[in-house]
């Protein structure tokens, strides 16, 4: 006799593999709640990457630059300030995200030199000299405690001073001359919010409902109404594009947006977008 072989009914199969679902779901849910919390507990280490003086610091470009002590109620915030004989005016320089002021030396030299203006640039809690931990809040107010040292200690006439934000800078910036009188606003790859940035990094996450760090240039730049200068890198890897442009979309008149062909975030600033810069100015 020829053995026999049970068959399996058909139901049987169906909720082995319901179940089999399941419990695959619940892994890859688990899994996925799983790095969201990850990136929830660690989003200040992912948003701010402060380089303080202990870790590097560069000299200062030039001896007449100058160390200045700014108070803030998240502790002295530590700049530079580098003077320009018979200047009039000045720029408030935001600086990017990654180091810290020391490492902006030539940058600011470039656009004093070529505006012939004096300059301010500022660090953020825990970036640099600067006491405290990094925060958006703690940010905005470095910034406001450096517009307030050019105004009340060095007697710039606000509507003479240049609010300049690059990177994380640009969101900074954006804040400060929705607040502030200015002559003009300088954004150079930049973004309309941190959460527009963060999803496009991470598009399988609901990263613009989470993030708590917003840097919301796009609802604020509307109520600056002075000269705004935008420019950003058409190959720019980290802040796309298309952020720097829907930017300047909303901004008001006068305005100039500037697309560096080529340029990625890191890259150098060509001399073409410091001239563009310059004869925007004039005209405005």
């Amino acid at each position: 006799m020829r053995a026999t072989t049970a068959s399996v009914p058909a139901n049987a199969e169906r909720t082995t593999l319901g179940r089999f679902l399941r419990r695959l779901a619940l892994i890859l849910g688990g899994s996925y709640l799983g790095v969201m919390g990850v990136l929830l507990w660690f989003e200040n280490s992912l948003v701010f990457h402060p380089t303080t003086d202990k870790q590097d610091w560069v000299p200062p470009p030039a001896p007449e630059v100058q160390d200045v002590v700014l108070p803030t109620q998240d502790g002295a915030i530590h700049a530079w300030w580098w003077p320009t004989p018979g200047a009039r005016g000045a720029i408030l320089y935001c600086h990017g995200n990654a180091g810290n002021l020391s490492h902006r030396g030539a940058a600011i030299g470039k656009i004093r030199d070529l505006l012939g203006e004096s300059v301010l640039i500022f660090d953020y809690p825990g970036y640099g000299k600067s006491a405290g931990r990094p925060s958006e809040q703690g940010c905005y107010r470095s910034a406001e405690a450096a517009y307030d040292w050019l105004v009340d200690k060095q007697k710039i006439a606000a509507d003479n001073i240049i609010i300049y934000g690059g990177s994380l800078g640009g969101g900074i910036a954006v804040d400060l001359a929705s607040k502030r009188t200015h002559r003009a606003l300088v954004l150079v790859k930049s973004f309309t919010s941190a959460p527009d940035v963060g999803q496009s990094i991470y598009p399988w996450l609901p990263v613009r409902w989470l993030m708590r760090n917003r840097f919301d240039s796009l609802s604020k730049i509307g109520k600056c109404r002075k000269p705004v200068f935008i420019a950003h890198g058409t190959a720019d890897s980290l802040i796309p594009f298309e952020l720097g442009k829907q930017l300047y979309e909303a901004a008001n008149e006068p305005k100039m947006f500037f697309p560096i062909n080529g340029d990625d975030h890191n890259s150098p600033l060509p001399a073409a977008c410091f001239i563009q810069l310059r004869d925007f100015l004039k005209k405005h």
